[in-house]
């Protein structure tokens, strides 16, 4: 007697798609006659949608190929299909011939059979909110290589500014910059230019200030300037973009706005965070009630991605807080044969959400204070280094994370910051009063900088 093995028909009515950037090749069954490729202009995706309607089919799978396929999901979804977007590992063909229409059928048959998974997906709001932060981070970025060379032409000028002043587009460097761009040349007068806060004085900036007098270079130094101002203009322009889908997205649920929390003075600001944005308030109004940055080593940039990159619901939609880890690849992926673990590795790829949780557990691993967190951090680093300590860090950030959000479990840090606060300002105390005789301050303007 033979024995035969069949598979159940999970999605009747389903069809596979197979994404390229030229055209997509359909399959809505596995014969020839049932399998047609469209084009990748607007008409031809409404055309496809239509050629599925006709077939009664109900339930769409394709593969997420870099970035063509999602015009196609647009109008998938628009035309009320049930769209799954999944991973092109999953959807490898078995050995043989492979092409367009092979991998259509396979496709097919794998989304008929239930054998595929879909991909996180936000929803529109935070995939807008993506956009912009994303957008913002490459204009940083931008204005980054800007700033490289203008270091670059600086030194070929042989202006040392870059060791002298420890940002070259700080205050000092930038307003020195700009004086030699609009043709200063004297030393003494472009080193008057120094913020009082800067820790070289007057005499040794202008020691390193002495140009060779190339033109060539000052052109280019001019032209780097330009660029960095420009970027600069344009990242103020992307967060008003950012604040107003913030607005936007808050105003939307009544439970979001009646949340409010004060201001965190011990939390840094750094120089790429956008100005004008209340993080600290839009996320917890996001969040409805959650304090994310109560968590060390959580910065306002941090807190922005979490935001941007799944957002309120998309966390939800993770059933626990071991599948977020999981899709984070911050969990360890056991493979286990014949009762051992022949591999435990994580698995590869790096989401901004990922890269942002490790840097997040790696200002864990630098803070010297003790605090819950810092001490994990410190145990898994004296056992496996600091390399599996951040990995460990970040995969226990999201873990705080999803339960803050999902389950509404605060974070407690026994010691606060309160402590780490008040040892702040006596340091900022001891710095004041070694300056109060040279820049003639007084016991009121120390005074109203502890407030601040």
């Amino acid at each position: 007697m033979e024995q035969q093995i069949s598979l159940d028909v999970v999605n009747k009515n389903a069809a596979g798609i197979d994404i390229g950037s030229r055209s997509h090749w359909v399959a809505v069954g596995q014969s020839d006659d049932l399998i047609k490729e469209f084009g990748v202009y607007n008409e031809n995706l409404y055309e496809l949608a239509h050629w599925l309607k006709q077939h009664n089919i109900e339930s769409v799978a394709m593969e997420s190929t870099g970035n063509y396929w999602q015009n196609l999901h647009a109008v998938l979804i628009s035309k009320g299909f049930e769209v799954t977007l999944c991973n092109g590992k999953f959807t490898k063909n078995i050995k043989g011939k492979k092409t367009d229409v092979k991998d259509s059928q396979w496709i097919q048959k794998l989304h008929s059979l239930g054998l595929l998974s879909g991909s996180f997906l936000p929803d529109e709001d935070t995939e807008i909110l993506r956009i912009f932060t994303r957008h913002r981070y490459n204009l940083i970025k931008q204005a980054a290589s800007a700033t490289k060379k203008m270091q670059k032409y600086l030194r070929l000028m042989n202006i040392r500014l870059d060791v002298v002043v420890k940002d070259v587009v700080g205050l000092t460097g930038l307003k020195i910059i700009r004086a030699i761009a609009q043709g200063e040349t004297i030393p003494e007068k472009l080193a008057s230019l120094r913020h009082y806060n800067c820790k070289k004085s007057e005499e040794e900036i202008a020691k390193a200030l002495h140009s060779n007098g190339r033109k060539d270079f000052l052109y280019a130094l001019k032209d780097e300037l330009d660029t960095y101002e420009f970027v600069q203009k344009k990242i103020r322009e992307c967060d008003h973009q950012i604040a107003s889908k913030l607005d936007e997205i808050i105003g939307k649920d009544p439970e979001k706005q009646e949340h409010h929390i004060d201001k965190k003075p011990y939390k840094r600001i750094n120089k790429n965070t956008p100005k004008d944005i209340d993080i600290n308030l839009k996320s917890y109004k996001m969040f409805k009630g959650t304090d994310l940055l109560a968590i060390e080593g959580m910065s306002y940039n941090k807190v922005l991605t979490i935001m941007s990159e799944v957002g309120y619901d998309g966390i939800k939609k993770f059933k626990t807080a071991k599948h977020f880890t999981s899709w984070l690849r911050l969990a360890p992926n056991n493979k286990v044969s014949g009762g051992k673990v022949l591999s435990s590795k994580i698995g590869k790829g790096s989401s901004r959400l990922k890269i942002a949780l490790r840097n997040a557990a790696n200002a864990i691993g630098n803070l010297k204070d003790s605090t819950p967190l810092g001490d994990f951090f410190q145990r898994i680093n004296f056992r496996k280094g600091r390399v599996s300590a951040i990995t460990a860090t970040a995969r226990k950030l999201a873990v705080i994370i999803w339960n803050m959000v999902v389950k509404g479990v605060p974070y407690e840090n026994p010691e606060g910051y309160l402590y780490l606060d008040q040892k702040r300002k006596l340091g900022l105390v001891k710095r004041i009063r070694k300056q109060i005789d040279k820049f003639g301050l007084t016991n009121d303007d120390l005074q109203i900088t502890i407030n601040q």
